[in-house]
Order: structure tokens, then sequence, then C-alpha cells
């Protein structure tokens, strides 16, 4: 209570705190001046009721009704609208990294929305009066950033669909003793065609099951061939002041470097992120080192994986086809010297090595037009 009041005290200018802990029903409002609380619940998506309980928290807290408000709410299901629109009221709003939130480190603790918007209000007066330890906030993209990125993340998801449905077509006929067949358009002509151990033809209600799988897949095969028709116009009509195009035909000029690995790095990160160094670079893909040094114990724990989850499967995707298409790169020369000879584990690690060389060196090279030494670049 003293660290508050000093706190409270530091501060020229009264303002309001306010912490949301967001829900799919209702949200946990609790409102603070620094020293006294006040706790309300609202209804989800109520902005008109969000906005009559700020004034009625100045009211009641006795803080001025033109006092700055500051809020705060842990990034998550509901996006960055609430963001958006709370700064369209003149609300100082900021979302929060909720893997940067301390928690207890007993084997069981509370946790109620109760407690959480606590913890939250907690981090935001500290924050702003400026203890910015354990404070980590994600950036908010524009409405067309954020727009960007949803054509490559849907095929991701295409892309899972359209393998579990292969997968479960391969585990049914597996069921009757069969082998797989090719799902192309000739898929039901074969099941058709197909017998079990004792000649009979399928169970009808395998069968059926297996033909709806089918459909599921070439559903989700057609929705990837759209969404590739998509990228590929982008790129061929790429204009004046499309960024993030400019950026992917730049990284499609060097070799092993495809369309969709362009897609996901750009769309992800070049495009729009502000990016100081390899550090952050190395932070924001999940590539950053976790030492362990304590005492006399000393060890590397791996990557972070605190990053964003996509860009590492791509980055590493990406290696892999580096080493086959630019043999003569510096970077490939590097992991054939370090890590070609070894286990099968140890170019497992490598890769990853590698992964982070590469992701920094595509950073500089559209940056700074540096093309990663001895890479070579595609033919016209």
């Amino acid at each position: 209570m003293e660290t508050t009041r000093a706190i409270q005290a530091y501060c020229a200018v009264a303002v309001l705190y306010m912490a949301l802990e967001l829900s799919a029903r209702k949200w946990v409002v609790l409102f603070s001046d620094g020293v006294q609380r006040r706790r309300v619940t609202v209804d989800a998506g109520d902005k008109a009721g969000l906005v009559a309980q700020i004034a009625l928290a100045k009211a009641k807290l006795a803080v001025a009704a033109q006092a700055k408000v500051i809020s705060c709410y842990e990034a998550g299901r509901d996006g960055f609208w609430l963001h958006r629109w709370l700064h369209s009221v003149g609300v100082d709003n900021r979302v929060i990294d909720p893997a940067s939130i301390e928690v207890p480190q007993r084997a069981k603790r509370v946790k109620t929305d109760r407690v959480d918007v606590e913890q939250l209000m907690q981090l935001l007066v500290r924050w702003h009066s400026g203890q910015r330890c354990n404070w980590h906030e994600v950036r908010v993209p524009t409405v067309e950033q954020e727009d960007e990125r949803r054509l490559q993340r849907e095929r991701g998801r295409l892309k899972k669909e359209r393998n579990g449905a292969s997968n479960r077509i391969g585990s049914l006929l597996v069921t009757q003793g069969l082998p797989a067949l090719p799902l192309d358009r000739r898929f039901p002509e074969r099941l058709d065609a197909l017998r079990c151990w004792d000649g009979s033809a399928l169970p009808p209600q395998l069968r059926a099951e297996l033909l709806r799988q089918w459909e599921r897949y070439e559903l989700a095969q057609r929705h990837m061939a759209a969404l590739l028709a998509q990228q590929l116009q982008r790129l061929r009509q790429c204009v004046e002041g499309d960024t993030m195009a400019q950026q992917m035909r730049q990284l499609m000029r060097l070799g092993a470097v495809g369309v969709q690995s362009a897609w996901t790095l750009c769309g992800e990160i070049f495009a729009w992120r502000e990016i100081r160094n390899r550090w952050q670079l190395g932070a924001l893909s999940g590539f950053a080192p976790t030492p362990y040094d304590s005492g006399s114990s000393q060890r590397e724990q791996g990557i972070g994986k605190s990053g964003i989850s996509r860009v590492r499967p791509a980055m590493i995707e990406l290696s892999w086809m580096w080493l086959r298409l630019q043999p003569g790169s510096e970077l490939s020369q590097w992991f054939q010297r370090r890590f070609a000879t070894g286990s099968k584990r140890s170019r497992r690690i490598g890769i990853v090595a590698l992964a982070r060389k590469l992701l920094v060196a595509l950073w500089r090279y559209l940056r700074d037009g540096v093309i990663p030494a001895g890479a070579g670049l595609k033919t016209p």
C-alpha cells in the first residue's frame, strides 16, 4: 500500500487505471486511481456499458472527469478490435503478452477472473510508474496489416484439414487390411473395386464415411488452389506502394525461396514489424537461446520458442531447401563443416542454428540489399 501511495504521489497528473479480464460472456473490469479500487462486471462486447462504467468510476474514485484513462488487457481470442475501439474513445490502451505476466511458482495456484484482473492492475500501475520489467506489449497491426496475414494463415488451416482427411482415409482402409488409394478424381471408382479379405464389398457405412472424407480432402484442395492463384496474381500485378508484394518478389529472387516461404516471412515479420537488430529478430521468431547459469550449474536449454509459431517451421523447412539448392553459399558450407558429419540429432540441432542465421541474412537482404554470401539468384 505504501508503494502504491508513493506511485500516486509521484504522478503529477491523476489518471484512471483500467484492467480488463475478457471472456466470452462477461468482462471483469477493475478501476483504480493508484490507491482505491473498484471492480465491476459488464456483458462481453457492451461498449456503451463500459463507457458508462468508466464515467461512474471517475466519480466514485474522485478522479477528474477529463482525467486520462490508461487500460490494458491480455491478447487472446478477442483480437484487436477492442484495442482500436478504446483508442477511438480516447482510452490509452495496451495489449499485453499473456506469457509475460508473473504467476506464482507453486504446484497449484488460484486462477480466477478476479485474481487475473488484480494481477493486470498491478502490472499496469507499475508500468505507468516507470517499472518496465515483466511488461511485454503486443505490437498491434493495423486493419490492413492484420488482413494481409489471413490468406497464409487460412492456407495453413486448410493444409491441416487436408492432411487430416488423408490420414483418416488411410486409417479406415487399414482397418480392413486394404492398401492406400490415390486421392484423385477416380477415388470413388477405385473404392467400388476394393474387396475385403473374404472378397466381399466394403461395408456400406464404411464406404460412405470414406467418400465423405474424400470430399473434405477435395474441398480443401480446391480452396488451397484458389488461394495459390490469388497469391500468384498479386505477385504478378505488384503495384507501387504494395510493400509486402515487393518484399516477397525480392525474396523470391533468391534460389530456394518460394511463394509460401516468402509470404509467411513477409506477412508475419518483414512487411510491418520494426526490427532494430538481429537479437530482436531471433526473439521474435523464437530462435533465442535460453541459457541456465546458476552457481556451478551451466547448460543451454535450447531455443525459447516464445516467438511467432508460424515462422519457425517455415524457416526450418526453408533451411533444408537452402542446403539443397544453395550448396555454394557460406551458410551451407558452415553447416557442412559443423554438422554434416555428425549424428542425426546434431544435424537437427544444426538446422535450427542455420535457420536463425538464414533469417538474419534474409532480413539484411531486404533492409540493406546485401545478398547472402555465396547465394545464387534465380534467372529472370
